[in-house]
């Protein structure tokens, strides 16, 4: 229906992640911290070392709830949406809305303060984009998208009451989300193989110019 190429089996990229993040937890734990200190994002580095925008959606905190949390919620989602998207779109989303949780939090951190050089890490602006995603999704398919909207507002909510929790992120990864689900579900079928290519293409150049802009306006450019 969205232009991606039907496929049986495995969820593959879906699993994939889910194994390239279980692995770098594993990493997190038996190197004492240098593999996060390594690949962790903080507005601080991210100007010198731009692959960590992405790299850190792959890191989660050393409590196993959190990466339990977000691959559970990314069990719940991916199959689906890689299904319906199929597997390259699906990729473009994940990864652009991995990024644009980085870039949430930097946009709306303050240089004067810790949030410049707190390091963050995990997968939950990813998944806020797969969220985002999933309500376009559900409205050109006729269903109703109230229960995710209602667990969207119910997480988005959580980090106001739970301390450490970089909510910014997830208001990065949920508006790229929105905007590239909306991209794909409602692209017309004869332009869907042009718009799977040029709406990754946009909101990747309106990633890095936001980028740009934020070091730019602290001076750093």
């Amino acid at each position: 229906m969205f232009g991606g190429t039907v496929r049986g089996g495995r969820p593959v990229v879906t699993l994939t992640i889910v194994g390239l993040c279980v692995v770098s937890w594993v990493l997190q734990l038996v190197t004492g911290g240098e593999w996060t200190q390594r690949w962790a994002f903080a507005p601080s580095v991210g100007l010198d070392e731009p692959w960590r925008f992405l790299t850190a959606a792959f890191l989660h905190s050393t409590s196993p709830l959190h990466i339990l949390f977000n691959m559970y919620a990314l069990w719940l989602t991916g199959p689906f949406l890689e299904q319906a998207f199929g597997r390259g779109r699906f990729i473009a989303l994940y990864v652009l809305s991995a990024i644009a949780g980085s870039v949430g939090y930097l946009l709306l951190a303050d240089p004067t303060s810790y949030s410049w050089i707190t390091a963050v890490v995990g997968a939950s602006g990813a998944v806020f984009g797969l969220f985002g995603a999933i309500i376009p999704v559900l409205r050109r398919t006729g269903r109703s998208a109230a229960q995710i909207v209602v667990l969207i507002a119910i997480n988005m909510a959580i980090p106001f009451f739970v301390g450490g929790i970089a909510w910014q992120a997830h208001l990065g990864g949920l508006a790229v989300g929105l905007a590239m689900g909306a991209g794909f579900a409602f692209a017309p079928r004869e332009r869907q193989a042009l718009v799977g290519w040029l709406v990754p293409a946009g909101v990747a150049v309106v990633l890095v110019a936001a980028t740009l802009w934020k070091y730019a306006s602290v001076g750093m450019l």
